[in-house]
């Protein structure tokens, strides 16, 4: 009898009533340590330094981080509408190229924003709010899981790229939640995880996430990839979504769009798995997708230990963009594209 992942016995974010708590992600697999964050700032950090990650959790995270923001500024006066308008744009600017941060942040904007009699009726409000929206981010994920697992063709493994899983949402994972579904209706026999250079998130976090529910998973250098879909052991490969433009291109952990290009040549089917709250409409296509680019030491160093002689320099982008003509199926809580496009999305808003 395979697990019931839809049961949910832990999570990479808790909150407390009072503060919120984050599973450390930079200290796995071989330490599980939460931090206390009881800031904006700190969650502002939290977020820059990868403590958390994934489009998912990060929106999650600003939810809550929002509440303490607004706690903080009623505490300390009477402008306190300015003072939560200020650590917002903080919260903002701590990653630019997940789209659920700034969706998140607007949410919490505009509620903060309602007439309310009390300034504690607004906080009541965004306390209650920030649990529904990580409640929903699980709901969807579990329904995106089982859509996108009753397309998978029966194969011997599947490929998975990055972490997408509870580590990187509300609960249960995106592209993982289709990972989780798949595997309890007997779709493939093994996961072939990419390592993803250069924070190694496939090697550290999937790999671990995938151990703990008793999953087969393969590690992979990123570059193996190509030649395993030739052997013909894989049909799927299912990754996840930091941004969708309006059109259906993809920004995703790097690696992603190499994977895209070589899932075509070979035949494989190629599946984008991201909730409606990744879904940028304001961004037409991917070339206005803000792509993060971070220090050439992340690609220099592995855990601290230098690689790269002396005086070698690095081109570091965190995401790729994947057109949306090499993506076969986008597979959201609202039901699954195939071949998305514009129409098609701006369809998933109407309903």
């Amino acid at each position: 009898m395979k697990n019931d992942f839809t049961k949910l016995t832990w999570s990479a974010i808790e909150w407390q009533g009072t503060h919120l708590r984050l599973l450390d992600q930079r200290r796995l697999p071989h330490e599980q340590v939460y931090l206390d964050i009881h800031t904006v700032a700190d969650a502002a950090a939290a977020i820059t330094n990868m403590v958390v990650r994934g489009a998912p959790a990060i929106g999650v995270t600003a939810a809550y981080a929002a509440v303490l923001a607004a706690r903080a500024a009623v505490a300390a006066g009477n402008n306190w509408q300015s003072d939560y308008a200020a650590a917002l744009d903080l919260l903002a600017q701590s990653r630019p190229t997940a789209v659920n941060l700034h969706w998140a942040v607007a949410r919490m904007r505009k509620l903060a924003a309602a007439a309310f009699a009390q300034p504690v009726d607004m906080l009541e409000a965004l306390e209650a709010d920030a649990k529904q929206v990580h409640a929903d981010d699980i709901r969807a994920n579990q329904l995106m899981g089982e859509i996108g697992a009753a397309i998978l063709d029966p194969a011997e493994g599947i490929i998975t790229h990055c972490n997408t899983g509870t580590l990187a949402t509300g609960g249960y994972g995106t592209a993982l939640g289709v990972v989780r579904s798949g595997w309890q209706r007997g779709a493939f026999q093994c996961v072939y995880a990419g390592e993803t250079r250069p924070w190694l998130q496939g090697a550290r976090l999937s790999a671990w996430e995938l151990m703990r529910d008793d999953i087969p998973v393969r590690l992979m250098a990123d570059g193996a990839g190509a030649w395993l879909m030739r052997t013909g052991r894989v049909r799927w490969v299912v990754v996840g979504a930091d941004r969708v433009a309006a059109n259906g291109d993809v920004a995703n952990k790097i690696g992603t769009y190499s994977l895209a290009v070589s899932a075509r040549q070979h035949g494989l089917g190629f599946m984008v798995v991201a909730p409606t709250s990744t879904i940028d409409l304001a961004t037409p296509d991917g070339s206005g997708i803000p792509i993060e680019m971070r220090g050439a030491d992340e690609v220099l160093n592995v855990a601290g230990t230098r690689l790269a002689p002396a005086g070698a320099d690095a081109w570091n982008p965190v995401f790729d963009v994947t057109p949306a003509t090499l993506v076969d199926v986008l597979v959201t809580e609202r039901g699954a594209l195939f071949g998305p496009c514009a129409a098609a999305i701006a369809g998933l808003f109407q309903t």
